[in-house]
């Protein structure tokens, strides 16, 4: 039976972004089903993350390949070719493919592909229906555009380090790249919204998206809390600014997680872990009592929960639907039930014949699914292949 088509079949789309910001927006631009051209310059070896060790995959040799971990999360189902930009042959090339896609995407310092003749005011002159996304630190203006985009910068600027990290520790970045791949999804929406305004009135346009930007209008709730009061939230550590008891909390045999989400539930959870006064003490019986009384509630509720194991915790507050949950490891998530029922994880078969395990797509669709079509590339593997498809070749033999 032939394969569906994906949502975004017949969308042409060249990717001259780099890193993880731009790679997670085409990446799952292509497992849509959009033909990506990912550009990498042969001169450095490609996309830097590809030297972003220490894991790699192995050729049949058991040596490492170009193909890293870091690379092989943001980079599959997508074409590489090895194009110097810097050369006039390499700006042909790219001006080419170019005028045949509906979408391009890069992640240059602003301005920094003038010099080339592949900025946005040029190529969206050329071809007025293109769609053409810029990412940067910044964004394309602003007294720190000049300044270099990093996800670790992004968060520091952005807010979300002050949140992050134990009351008393030091300003702490999330665990993975988030200001990237957050980016990476607000330039997903970006690019859609643009394509639905292009097929409907043949107009395209520039999106300038900012890590920095990004990274602010995610500070959700905190964010508006600073906004509608004046203050400045605190770190945290695992506990929650408006909710209470929402944290995780230390069993005789570990932690787990628990989110007392209304007041209903916080009754059923003291009456199961037979606290039952607490419940109806007068400075906790609703969620805004809860919160003045933040540090007198804990001090209630944590001797209870730690005299028992985490299973019978556990156990306990979900007969009574408290919402609760254990604390995995990488590979716990990975390797769970739930993972496995949902299909958290990919096999796709390599070029050599090797399996790589990958992180799947989550999204879920009824009509036309998430594809797996390529691995993840080596640096320039495709590059005869698209030049002869789409390329200043292809022009000549047709």
């Amino acid at each position: 039976m032939a394969k569906s088509k994906g949502a975004l079949d017949g969308l042409f789309v060249l990717d001259l972004s780099r890193i993880l910001a731009g790679p997670t927006c085409t990446q799952l631009l292509g497992d849509l089903g959009a033909t990506v051209i990912k550009v990498e310059n042969p001169k450095t070896g490609g996309d830097d993350t590809r030297g972003w060790g220490p894991n790699y995959a192995c050729d049949t040799a058991g040596n490492p390949t170009d193909l890293s971990a870091y690379f092989m999360a943001a980079n599959r189902n997508k074409r590489s070719i090895a194009v110097d930009i810097a050369t006039t042959e390499g700006q042909d090339i790219i001006r080419h493919l170019a005028a045949r896609a509906d979408v391009v995407i890069e992640n240059f310092k602003p301005d920094g592909l003038m010099k080339y003749g592949l900025d946005h005011a040029t190529l969206c002159a050329a071809h007025p229906a293109l769609v053409y996304c810029s990412i940067s630190g910044f964004g394309q203006f602003g007294p720190n555009r000049a300044q270099p985009g990093y996800d670790l910068m992004a968060q520091g600027y952005g807010g979300i380090m002050a949140l992050t990290g134990d009351p008393d520790g030091v300003p702490t970045k999330v665990g993975v790249g988030i200001a990237d791949v957050m980016c990476g999804m607000y330039a997903t929406i970006g690019i859609l919204a643009a394509l639905r305004h292009r097929d409907q009135t043949g107009e395209g346009q520039h999106i300038d998206l900012a890590l920095v930007d990004a990274q602010m209008a995610w500070l959700i709730n905190e964010g508006t809390n600073f906004l509608s009061s004046g203050q400045e939230p605190v770190r945290r550590g695992n506990a929650h600014p408006n909710i209470v008891p929402y944290d995780a909390f230390e069993c005789s045999d570990g932690h787990f997680l628990l989110a007392v989400g209304n007041d209903a539930q916080f009754t059923r959870f003291c009456d199961v872990l037979g606290i039952a006064e607490v419940g109806t003490d007068p400075r906790f019986v609703t969620n805004q009592l809860r919160i003045e009384n933040r540090e007198a509630l804990m001090g209630a509720i944590k001797p209870a929960i730690r005299a028992l194991p985490r299973s019978e915790v556990m156990e306990r507050l979900r007969a009574v639907k408290v919402p609760c949950g254990p604390i995995h490891s990488v590979g716990g998530a990975l390797s769970s039930e739930q993972a496995a029922a949902r299909g958290a994880v990919v096999q796709m078969p390599r070029d050599d014949g090797a399996d790589l395990r990958l992180l799947a797509n989550p999204l879920k669709f009824s009509a036309t699914p998430v594809r797996y079509d390529r691995a993840p590339p080596h640096v320039g593997q495709d590059t005869r292949e698209v030049l002869e498809t789409w390329g200043p070749k292809a022009d000549k033999s047709s």
